[in-house]
């Protein structure tokens, strides 16, 4: 497949178009791979629902059989459960234990903790414990 790529300034979003002869199975896989759109999290806040973009989530967290969601300076609830939250942010999100799932964006630090355990800061300062299973695909994210 030939593939061109014009730039023009007057363009606010990027398009495409596909030309073909026919409509196949690789054309089909090239425009559903296009249309993916960007996920969004929903979450309740009283009687509102809120929507925030994978970039305000901080942390996602089992909290007393709740799924919370942490963005920068709000914990809010939500429906989902975290293994569908993992499932809808996917690139950018790491689980870092059976109950919580992290930005990879907004890591401040990580340090080390007790029984051979790490502690990470998110830049909104909420912490939590990585456990020793997920330890490994966090150190090769950060290159260690």
């Amino acid at each position: 497949m030939r593939v061109e790529i014009k730039v023009f300034a007057e363009i606010k979003e990027p398009y495409a178009v596909i030309y073909t002869n026919a409509i196949t199975g690789e054309v089909m896989k090239i425009r559903s791979i296009l249309e993916i759109q960007e996920p969004i999290v929903t979450v309740a806040d009283g009687e509102r629902i809120i929507v925030l973009t994978p970039e305000e989530t901080y942390m996602i967290r089992t909290e007393n059989e709740d799924v919370v969601v942490y963005n920068k300076d709000r914990r809010y609830i939500s429906d989902k459960r975290l293994y569908e939250m993992e499932a809808l942010l996917g690139n950018g999100f790491l689980r870092i234990s059976k109950s919580t799932i992290i930005n990879l964006r907004m890591i401040d630090y990580v340090e080390p903790a007790f029984n051979g355990m790490m502690m990470i800061l998110l830049k909104n300062g909420s912490k939590d414990f990585i456990s020793r299973k997920y330890l490994p695909q966090l150190k090769k994210y950060l290159g260690i």
